[in-house]
Protein backbone atom coordinates (compact mmCIF):
# COMPACT_ATOMS: atom_id res chain seq x y z
CA UNK A 1 0.00 0.00 0.00
CA UNK A 2 1.23 3.27 -1.12
CA UNK A 3 2.03 5.89 1.69
CA UNK A 4 -0.77 8.03 -0.39
CA UNK A 5 -3.25 5.78 -0.01
CA UNK A 6 -2.49 5.11 3.83
CA UNK A 7 -2.91 9.15 4.01
CA UNK A 8 -6.43 8.99 2.37
CA UNK A 9 -7.52 5.75 4.84
CA UNK A 10 -6.44 7.53 8.02
CA UNK A 11 -8.17 10.43 6.61
CA UNK A 12 -11.42 8.83 5.50
CA UNK A 13 -11.60 6.36 8.10
CA UNK A 14 -11.60 8.59 10.71
CA UNK A 15 -14.28 10.61 9.25
CA UNK A 16 -16.43 7.77 9.05
CA UNK A 17 -16.61 6.95 12.67
CA UNK A 18 -19.61 9.41 13.18
CA UNK A 19 -21.54 7.04 11.00
CA UNK A 20 -22.92 4.27 13.47
CA UNK A 21 -25.75 2.83 11.14
CA UNK A 22 -23.53 -0.12 9.56
CA UNK A 23 -25.02 -3.29 11.60
CA UNK A 24 -25.20 -5.76 8.21
CA UNK A 25 -28.00 -8.52 10.32
CA UNK A 26 -30.51 -9.81 7.59
CA UNK A 27 -28.76 -10.54 4.54
CA UNK A 28 -27.76 -14.37 3.61
CA UNK A 29 -25.82 -13.55 0.32
CA UNK A 30 -23.80 -16.94 0.01
CA UNK A 31 -20.65 -17.60 -1.40
CA UNK A 32 -20.92 -19.02 -4.70
CA UNK A 33 -18.49 -19.96 -8.49
CA UNK A 34 -15.44 -19.77 -6.10
CA UNK A 35 -15.87 -16.50 -5.14
CA UNK A 36 -14.45 -14.41 -2.34
CA UNK A 37 -16.32 -13.63 1.31
CA UNK A 38 -19.53 -14.63 2.40
CA UNK A 39 -22.10 -12.46 3.92
CA UNK A 40 -22.52 -13.70 7.86
CA UNK A 41 -25.03 -12.20 10.47
CA UNK A 42 -23.53 -8.89 12.05
CA UNK A 43 -20.95 -6.94 10.23
CA UNK A 44 -18.88 -3.94 11.96
CA UNK A 45 -16.90 -4.68 14.88
CA UNK A 46 -19.99 -5.93 16.67
CA UNK A 47 -20.98 -9.47 17.64
CA UNK A 48 -23.17 -12.13 15.88
CA UNK A 49 -26.40 -13.80 18.15
CA UNK A 50 -23.66 -16.98 18.07
CA UNK A 51 -21.00 -14.36 19.72
CA UNK A 52 -18.87 -14.33 16.91
CA UNK A 53 -17.07 -10.50 16.61
CA UNK A 54 -17.20 -9.67 12.93
CA UNK A 55 -15.95 -6.12 11.61
CA UNK A 56 -16.07 -4.53 8.23
CA UNK A 57 -14.19 -2.08 5.87
CA UNK A 58 -15.53 1.64 7.20
CA UNK A 59 -14.79 4.97 5.01
CA UNK A 60 -15.74 7.84 3.21
CA UNK A 61 -15.24 7.73 -0.29
CA UNK A 62 -14.38 11.50 0.11
CA UNK A 63 -14.69 13.56 2.72
CA UNK A 64 -15.21 16.81 0.45
CA UNK A 65 -19.12 18.15 1.19
CA UNK A 66 -20.87 20.78 -1.12
CA UNK A 67 -23.51 21.31 2.09
CA UNK A 68 -22.89 23.06 5.33
CA UNK A 69 -24.51 21.41 8.01
CA UNK A 70 -23.67 22.52 11.57
CA UNK A 71 -23.12 19.37 12.72
CA UNK A 72 -20.84 17.86 10.52
CA UNK A 73 -17.26 17.41 10.73
CA UNK A 74 -16.66 17.13 6.72
CA UNK A 75 -18.86 20.26 5.99
CA UNK A 76 -17.73 22.74 4.01
CA UNK A 77 -16.77 25.26 6.01
CA UNK A 78 -14.86 23.41 8.08
CA UNK A 79 -11.20 23.39 8.27
CA UNK A 80 -10.04 19.97 8.03
CA UNK A 81 -7.68 17.87 6.08
CA UNK A 82 -9.53 16.35 2.83
CA UNK A 83 -9.01 13.36 0.74
CA UNK A 84 -10.98 11.08 -1.69
CA UNK A 85 -10.19 7.78 -3.02
CA UNK A 86 -10.79 6.85 -6.88
CA UNK A 87 -13.31 4.02 -7.18
CA UNK A 88 -10.80 2.08 -8.04
CA UNK A 89 -8.66 2.33 -4.66
CA UNK A 90 -11.80 1.43 -2.95
CA UNK A 91 -12.58 -1.78 -4.86
CA UNK A 92 -8.67 -2.64 -4.52
CA UNK A 93 -8.47 -1.95 -1.09
CA UNK A 94 -11.82 -3.86 0.24
CA UNK A 95 -10.31 -6.89 -1.73
CA UNK A 96 -6.92 -6.51 -0.22
CA UNK A 97 -7.95 -6.24 3.12
CA UNK A 98 -10.25 -9.46 2.59
CA UNK A 99 -7.86 -11.81 1.84
CA UNK A 100 -5.68 -10.37 4.54
CA UNK A 101 -8.57 -11.22 6.42
CA UNK A 102 -9.09 -8.12 8.47
CA UNK A 103 -12.29 -7.46 7.14
CA UNK A 104 -15.54 -9.37 6.00
CA UNK A 105 -17.14 -6.55 4.68
CA UNK A 106 -17.49 -2.85 3.10
CA UNK A 107 -19.60 0.25 4.74
CA UNK A 108 -19.22 3.03 2.80
CA UNK A 109 -20.21 6.32 2.90
CA UNK A 110 -19.46 9.48 1.61
CA UNK A 111 -19.63 13.44 1.42
CA UNK A 112 -21.42 14.69 -1.86
CA UNK A 113 -19.57 16.52 -4.30
CA UNK A 114 -20.58 17.96 -7.44
CA UNK A 115 -24.02 16.77 -6.81
CA UNK A 116 -26.44 13.91 -5.34
CA UNK A 117 -26.14 11.73 -8.80
CA UNK A 118 -22.40 12.51 -9.29
CA UNK A 119 -21.97 10.61 -5.92
CA UNK A 120 -24.06 8.10 -5.96
CA UNK A 121 -23.09 7.00 -9.34
CA UNK A 122 -19.09 6.27 -7.73
CA UNK A 123 -20.63 4.89 -4.68
CA UNK A 124 -22.83 2.27 -6.78
CA UNK A 125 -19.67 1.54 -8.96
CA UNK A 126 -17.58 0.06 -6.32
CA UNK A 127 -20.18 -2.12 -5.60
CA UNK A 128 -20.55 -3.20 -8.97
CA UNK A 129 -17.10 -3.86 -9.33
CA UNK A 130 -16.72 -6.06 -6.19
CA UNK A 131 -19.48 -8.34 -7.52
CA UNK A 132 -19.05 -8.55 -11.24
CA UNK A 133 -14.89 -8.21 -11.48
CA UNK A 134 -14.02 -9.91 -8.37
CA UNK A 135 -17.12 -12.14 -7.66
CA UNK A 136 -17.26 -10.66 -3.97
CA UNK A 137 -20.61 -12.00 -1.81
CA UNK A 138 -19.14 -10.52 1.65
CA UNK A 139 -21.47 -7.85 3.09
CA UNK A 140 -21.54 -4.42 1.57
CA UNK A 141 -23.75 -1.41 2.99
CA UNK A 142 -23.66 1.74 0.69
CA UNK A 143 -25.17 5.26 2.39
CA UNK A 144 -27.45 6.45 -0.45
CA UNK A 145 -27.79 9.94 -0.90
CA UNK A 146 -30.42 12.25 -0.77
CA UNK A 147 -31.44 13.53 -4.42
CA UNK A 148 -30.30 10.54 -6.07
CA UNK A 149 -32.41 9.57 -9.02
CA UNK A 150 -34.49 6.37 -8.48
CA UNK A 151 -32.20 4.99 -11.58
CA UNK A 152 -29.39 4.88 -9.39
CA UNK A 153 -31.25 4.00 -5.98
CA UNK A 154 -32.30 0.80 -8.33
CA UNK A 155 -28.95 -0.31 -9.44
CA UNK A 156 -27.40 0.38 -5.43
CA UNK A 157 -30.17 -2.42 -4.64
CA UNK A 158 -29.37 -5.01 -6.93
CA UNK A 159 -25.37 -4.88 -5.66
CA UNK A 160 -25.75 -3.91 -1.82
CA UNK A 161 -27.20 -6.02 1.20
CA UNK A 162 -27.84 -2.74 2.94
CA UNK A 163 -28.90 0.50 2.08
CA UNK A 164 -29.43 3.55 4.37
CA UNK A 165 -30.37 7.05 4.27
CA UNK A 166 -29.77 8.99 7.11
CA UNK A 167 -32.21 11.18 8.77
CA UNK A 168 -29.51 13.43 10.77
CA UNK A 169 -31.64 15.43 13.04
CA UNK A 170 -35.25 13.82 14.55
CA UNK A 171 -37.21 17.03 13.44
CA UNK A 172 -37.90 18.89 10.66
CA UNK A 173 -37.58 22.10 13.00
CA UNK A 174 -33.90 21.00 13.86
CA UNK A 175 -33.02 20.05 10.35
CA UNK A 176 -33.74 23.31 8.88
CA UNK A 177 -31.80 24.81 12.03
CA UNK A 178 -28.71 23.07 11.50
CA UNK A 179 -28.56 21.92 7.90
CA UNK A 180 -30.55 24.55 6.05
CA UNK A 181 -29.71 23.21 2.73
CA UNK A 182 -31.20 20.04 3.31
CA UNK A 183 -35.24 18.86 3.69
CA UNK A 184 -36.71 16.09 5.33
CA UNK A 185 -38.39 15.81 2.17
CA UNK A 186 -35.57 14.61 0.21
CA UNK A 187 -34.91 12.09 2.71
CA UNK A 188 -38.06 10.62 2.62
CA UNK A 189 -37.99 10.12 -0.63
CA UNK A 190 -35.52 7.79 -1.24
CA UNK A 191 -36.79 5.54 1.70
CA UNK A 192 -40.12 5.86 0.11
CA UNK A 193 -38.59 4.86 -2.97
CA UNK A 194 -36.11 1.93 -1.66
CA UNK A 195 -39.54 0.16 0.95
CA UNK A 196 -41.36 0.00 -2.28
CA UNK A 197 -38.49 -1.60 -4.27
CA UNK A 198 -38.26 -4.46 -1.60
CA UNK A 199 -41.88 -5.05 -0.90
CA UNK A 200 -42.02 -5.69 -4.75
CA UNK A 201 -38.92 -7.41 -5.47
CA UNK A 202 -39.99 -9.70 -2.39
CA UNK A 203 -43.43 -10.44 -4.37
CA UNK A 204 -42.43 -10.78 -7.07
CA UNK A 205 -39.27 -13.16 -5.98
CA UNK A 206 -42.59 -15.45 -4.87
CA UNK A 207 -43.43 -16.09 -8.34
CA UNK A 208 -40.20 -15.97 -10.40
CA UNK A 209 -37.76 -17.68 -8.36
CA UNK A 210 -35.02 -15.51 -10.86
CA UNK A 211 -36.23 -12.06 -9.45
CA UNK A 212 -32.79 -10.97 -8.75
CA UNK A 213 -32.03 -9.60 -4.86
CA UNK A 214 -33.53 -6.40 -3.81
CA UNK A 215 -31.30 -4.51 -0.91
CA UNK A 216 -31.92 -8.27 0.59
CA UNK A 217 -30.83 -6.64 4.38
CA UNK A 218 -33.17 -4.01 3.86
CA UNK A 219 -32.62 -0.33 4.76
CA UNK A 220 -31.66 1.15 8.07
CA UNK A 221 -31.30 4.99 8.79
CA UNK A 222 -29.32 7.14 11.75
CA UNK A 223 -30.44 9.95 13.88
CA UNK A 224 -27.98 12.49 15.71
CA UNK A 225 -29.07 13.07 18.96
CA UNK A 226 -28.28 15.70 21.76
CA UNK A 227 -27.55 18.90 18.49
CA UNK A 228 -30.71 20.26 18.36
CA UNK A 229 -32.19 20.48 21.76
CA UNK A 230 -35.27 17.25 21.07
CA UNK A 231 -36.12 15.12 23.89
CA UNK A 232 -36.60 11.50 24.19
CA UNK A 233 -40.33 11.73 23.49
CA UNK A 234 -39.55 13.51 19.98
CA UNK A 235 -36.57 11.07 19.20
CA UNK A 236 -38.84 7.88 19.64
CA UNK A 237 -42.01 8.95 17.86
CA UNK A 238 -39.55 9.93 15.14
CA UNK A 239 -38.22 6.17 15.06
CA UNK A 240 -41.96 4.79 15.89
CA UNK A 241 -43.14 6.56 12.60
CA UNK A 242 -40.37 5.72 10.09
CA UNK A 243 -40.21 2.30 11.35
CA UNK A 244 -44.31 1.74 10.87
CA UNK A 245 -43.87 3.65 7.40
CA UNK A 246 -41.10 2.68 6.30
CA UNK A 247 -40.11 -0.59 7.18
CA UNK A 248 -36.85 0.02 8.27
CA UNK A 249 -34.25 -2.76 9.78
CA UNK A 250 -33.13 -0.59 12.30
CA UNK A 251 -32.97 3.26 13.97
CA UNK A 252 -28.97 3.95 14.77
CA UNK A 253 -28.90 6.89 17.54
CA UNK A 254 -25.14 8.97 17.37
CA UNK A 255 -24.49 11.29 20.47
CA UNK A 256 -23.62 14.34 19.18
CA UNK A 257 -20.19 14.92 19.37
CA UNK A 258 -19.06 18.93 20.04
CA UNK A 259 -16.97 19.81 17.38
CA UNK A 260 -18.10 23.73 16.09
CA UNK A 261 -18.56 27.02 18.05
CA UNK A 262 -21.37 27.59 16.28
CA UNK A 263 -24.16 28.81 18.17
CA UNK A 264 -27.15 26.96 16.98
CA UNK A 265 -25.16 24.06 18.47
CA UNK A 266 -24.51 22.76 22.05
CA UNK A 267 -21.09 24.47 23.49
CA UNK A 268 -18.11 22.44 23.21
CA UNK A 269 -17.98 20.76 26.96
CA UNK A 270 -21.83 19.52 26.27
CA UNK A 271 -21.35 15.96 25.23
CA UNK A 272 -23.78 13.59 24.88
CA UNK A 273 -23.88 10.85 27.88
CA UNK A 274 -23.41 7.54 26.25
CA UNK A 275 -26.02 5.96 28.63
CA UNK A 276 -28.28 8.69 26.80
CA UNK A 277 -27.95 6.04 23.55
CA UNK A 278 -27.74 3.14 25.70
CA UNK A 279 -31.31 4.10 27.15
CA UNK A 280 -32.23 5.08 23.58
CA UNK A 281 -31.71 1.78 21.75
CA UNK A 282 -33.16 -0.33 24.85
CA UNK A 283 -36.22 1.88 24.38
CA UNK A 284 -35.90 0.82 20.25
CA UNK A 285 -35.62 -2.44 21.38
CA UNK A 286 -39.12 -2.73 22.83
CA UNK A 287 -40.72 -1.10 20.33
CA UNK A 288 -39.25 -3.63 18.01
CA UNK A 289 -39.36 -7.08 20.15
CA UNK A 290 -41.42 -6.42 23.01
CA UNK A 291 -44.40 -5.42 21.51
CA UNK A 292 -44.25 -1.49 23.56
CA UNK A 293 -45.28 1.82 21.99
CA UNK A 294 -43.69 5.06 22.04
CA UNK A 295 -45.98 6.50 24.11
CA UNK A 296 -45.72 4.02 26.90
CA UNK A 297 -42.50 4.58 27.84
CA UNK A 298 -41.93 8.76 27.00
CA UNK A 299 -44.90 11.05 26.91
CA UNK A 300 -46.12 14.28 27.92
CA UNK A 301 -45.93 13.84 31.39
CA UNK A 302 -42.76 11.68 30.89
CA UNK A 303 -40.57 13.31 27.80
CA UNK A 304 -37.30 12.42 28.92
CA UNK A 305 -35.87 8.85 29.93
CA UNK A 306 -34.40 7.98 33.71
CA UNK A 307 -30.85 7.27 33.07
CA UNK A 308 -30.30 5.49 35.88
CA UNK A 309 -32.55 2.53 35.57
CA UNK A 310 -33.51 1.19 31.96
CA UNK A 311 -37.34 1.94 30.05
CA UNK A 312 -38.87 -1.19 30.72
CA UNK A 313 -38.15 -1.13 34.66
CA UNK A 314 -39.58 2.99 34.32
CA UNK A 315 -42.46 1.65 32.87
CA UNK A 316 -42.73 -1.12 35.16
CA UNK A 317 -42.74 1.61 38.12
CA UNK A 318 -45.16 3.78 36.77
CA UNK A 319 -47.36 1.13 35.94
CA UNK A 320 -47.28 -0.90 39.13
CA UNK A 321 -51.45 -1.43 39.04
CA UNK A 322 -50.67 -3.93 36.57
CA UNK A 323 -48.31 -5.80 39.07
CA UNK A 324 -47.45 -8.51 40.20
CA UNK A 325 -48.39 -10.86 37.40
CA UNK A 326 -48.60 -14.33 37.69
CA UNK A 327 -45.74 -15.86 35.40
CA UNK A 328 -48.24 -19.43 35.61
CA UNK A 329 -51.63 -17.80 34.19
CA UNK A 330 -50.28 -14.72 32.15
CA UNK A 331 -50.09 -14.64 28.38
CA UNK A 332 -46.56 -14.29 26.23
CA UNK A 333 -46.96 -10.49 25.73
CA UNK A 334 -47.67 -9.55 29.52
CA UNK A 335 -44.95 -11.94 30.71
CA UNK A 336 -42.39 -9.74 28.31
CA UNK A 337 -43.52 -6.15 30.22
CA UNK A 338 -41.93 -7.79 33.62
CA UNK A 339 -38.57 -6.43 34.23
CA UNK A 340 -35.49 -9.24 34.58
CA UNK A 341 -37.66 -11.26 32.13
CA UNK A 342 -36.47 -11.00 28.13
CA UNK A 343 -37.71 -12.54 24.99
CA UNK A 344 -35.37 -15.67 25.34
CA UNK A 345 -36.97 -16.28 29.06
CA UNK A 346 -40.34 -15.27 28.06
CA UNK A 347 -40.45 -18.21 25.42
CA UNK A 348 -38.95 -20.83 27.51
CA UNK A 349 -40.94 -19.85 30.69
CA UNK A 350 -44.33 -20.15 28.67
CA UNK A 351 -42.62 -23.97 27.33
CA UNK A 352 -42.10 -25.21 30.41
CA UNK A 353 -44.92 -23.95 32.63
CA UNK A 354 -46.82 -26.57 30.41
CA UNK A 355 -45.22 -29.02 32.44
CA UNK A 356 -45.13 -27.63 36.32
CA UNK A 357 -45.97 -25.19 38.01
CA UNK A 358 -42.96 -22.72 38.32
CA UNK A 359 -41.41 -21.41 41.44
CA UNK A 360 -38.40 -18.95 41.85
CA UNK A 361 -35.63 -22.09 41.37
CA UNK A 362 -37.34 -22.42 38.06
CA UNK A 363 -37.27 -19.27 36.80
CA UNK A 364 -32.97 -19.00 37.60
CA UNK A 365 -32.92 -22.01 35.87
CA UNK A 366 -34.54 -20.04 32.39
CA UNK A 367 -32.22 -17.53 32.99
CA UNK A 368 -34.21 -14.77 34.32
CA UNK A 369 -33.05 -12.01 36.50
CA UNK A 370 -35.05 -12.50 39.50
CA UNK A 371 -32.84 -10.16 42.04
CA UNK A 372 -35.63 -7.95 39.26
CA UNK A 373 -38.23 -10.02 38.71
CA UNK A 374 -38.98 -11.06 42.00
CA UNK A 375 -40.72 -7.65 42.79
CA UNK A 376 -43.09 -7.73 39.95
CA UNK A 377 -44.25 -11.37 40.09
CA UNK A 378 -45.64 -14.07 41.44
CA UNK A 379 -45.30 -17.78 41.32
CA UNK A 380 -45.16 -21.17 43.11
CA UNK A 381 -44.64 -20.56 46.57
CA UNK A 382 -43.97 -16.79 46.30
CA UNK A 383 -45.92 -13.41 46.26
CA UNK A 384 -44.15 -10.71 46.65
CA UNK A 385 -43.37 -8.35 49.73
CA UNK A 386 -42.75 -4.82 48.54
CA UNK A 387 -46.13 -4.94 46.06
CA UNK A 388 -47.41 -2.00 48.08
CA UNK A 389 -44.70 -0.10 48.30
CA UNK A 390 -44.19 3.10 46.12
CA UNK A 391 -42.05 2.94 42.77
CA UNK A 392 -39.32 5.26 44.35
CA UNK A 393 -38.51 2.35 46.59
CA UNK A 394 -38.83 -0.16 44.88
CA UNK A 395 -36.36 1.62 42.70
CA UNK A 396 -33.61 2.38 45.29
CA UNK A 397 -33.90 -1.05 46.22
CA UNK A 398 -33.48 -2.52 42.51
CA UNK A 399 -30.23 0.10 42.31
CA UNK A 400 -28.62 -1.05 45.52
CA UNK A 401 -28.92 -4.66 44.94
CA UNK A 402 -27.40 -3.92 41.27
CA UNK A 403 -24.70 -1.94 43.02
CA UNK A 404 -24.50 -4.66 45.86
CA UNK A 405 -24.01 -6.91 42.90
CA UNK A 406 -21.11 -4.92 41.18
CA UNK A 407 -19.05 -4.78 44.33
CA UNK A 408 -18.90 -8.69 44.78
CA UNK A 409 -17.89 -9.39 41.40
CA UNK A 410 -15.36 -7.00 40.69
CA UNK A 411 -14.29 -5.21 44.20
CA UNK A 412 -10.95 -4.05 43.07
CA UNK A 413 -12.08 -1.63 40.75
CA UNK A 414 -13.40 0.92 43.21
CA UNK A 415 -9.71 1.76 43.90
CA UNK A 416 -9.85 3.20 39.98
CA UNK A 417 -12.10 5.92 40.18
Amino acid sequence: MSDRIKEKLEILADAAKYDVSCSSSGSNRKNKNGGLGNTGAGICHTYTEDGRCVSLLKILLTNHCIYDCAYCVTRKSNDIKRAAFTVQEVVDLTINFYRRNYIEGLFLSSGIFKNADYTMERLVLVAKKLRQEHNFNGYIHLKTIPGASDELMHEAGLWADRLSVNLEIPTEEGLKLLAPDKTRASMIQPMDYLKNEIIRTSEEKKIIRSTPKFAPAGQSTQMIIGASGETDQHIIKTAQYFYKNFQLKRVYYSGYVPISMDSRLPSIGTAVPTVRENRLYQTDWLMRFYGFKANEIVNDSHPTLDLDIDPKLGWALRNLHVFPIDINRADYALILRIPGIGVSSAKKLVAARKFTALGLEHLKKIGVAVNRAKYFISCRGYLPTVSDKPAERIKSYILAESASKYLKVAPNQLSLF
